[in-house]
């Protein structure tokens, strides 16, 4: 089981969580010597929190079996060093099942993905978060709400479900993020922004702390640069900042944000570190000039 406390773990969730991809060889298996260079660096930079089986992790091109593998390969990779939250999702079966294999692989917490299911009950989302809660073996649940189509009724009775301690905010919706705050303050949740750090700030400034990141695999110095600067309310210094990492965020929602996670396999194939391809429906490869500008951008973080 994780060593790190309730407190240690809300206080890392303050931070950076850094999605981790999942790497594949030549024959598309999940590889695990790929990925602990990319953990190495993401540590030694100083994120807090990371996490198996997010959405940069291709979570929903993975078999069950898969997931539960690479959850174990990224607690042997982390091996207890910083809070490592393990995704968790699709049927509710399998997010059962998934979340027992996370305990049983040392995962601080659990990352509860909202159901992409066409035919979501909000009392419905209740019950599912409900019975993951109760395979869990007694691990904190953080939500990852890329949406708030279910009301803030029912945003406010999960928040409110006693295993929750967080939330990842996905939805470009700080005035109802702020509402939602309001509501549920006396329960001192993490209040995540989950769009990584181009919003960051505007998330910041209606109460959430720290920001997902798939930039942590490639460059994690620059993640944490951006974060020291909002935690010092320097805006100017985070905002001069994003806008030097915004090409890449740009390049990585091209295609419908298909090319999201091709860009950060891409870039670690740049860099030596070989993750290998996403798996379709992801883009896959750059193209050439999707290729010709990712590569620019990374020699000009290099010089």
């Amino acid at each position: 089981m994780t060593s790190f406390s309730g407190p240690a773990l809300r206080a890392a969730l303050n931070g950076i969580s850094g999605i981790l991809v999942t790497p594949f060889d030549a024959q598309d298996a999940i590889c695990s010597a790929p990925l602990q260079p990319v953990v190495d660096r993401a540590v030694a930079a100083g994120v807090h929190v990371l996490v198996a089986n997010g959405n940069t992790s291709e979570f929903y091109g993975l078999q069950a079996q898969e997931a539960e593998r690479m959850v174990h390969v990224a607690a042997e990779c982390v091996a207890g060093r910083v809070p490592l939250l393990g995704g968790v999702g699709r049927s509710v079966h399998e997010a059962r099942a998934l979340a027992k294999a996370s305990a049983r692989a040392g995962a601080a917490a659990l990352m509860v993905h909202q159901p992409p299911d066409p035919f979501v009950a909000p009392r419905g989302v209740v019950t599912y978060v409900q019975q993951i809660a109760e395979a869990a073996e007694g691990l904190p649940l953080v939500l990852y709400l890329r949406n708030e189509n279910i009301g803030l009724a029912t945003i406010e009775a999960l928040c409110r479900i006693p295993e929750v301690v967080g939330v990842k905010w996905a939805s470009p919706t700080p005035l109802v993020l702020a509402e939602i705050i309001r509501r549920t303050a006396d329960r001192d949740l993490a209040w995540v922004g989950g769009l990584a750090e181009v919003w960051a700030p505007p998330l910041y400034a209606v109460g959430a702390r720290g920001f997902t990141s798939g930039l942590i695999n490639v460059f994690p110095e620059r993640s944490v640069a951006i974060y020291n600067a909002l935690e010092q309310s320097d805006y100017a210094q985070a905002m001069r900042l994003i806008g030097e990492m915004l090409p890449f965020e740009e390049l990585r929602a091209q295609e419908n944000n298909g090319a999201n996670v091709t860009v950060v396999k891409a870039a670690l194939q740049w860099m030596g570190n070989d993750c290998g391809a996403t798996r379709a429906p992801s883009a896959w490869p750059l193209s050439a000039t999707q290729q010709q500008q990712l590569e620019t951008l990374l020699s000009g973080w290099k010089a």
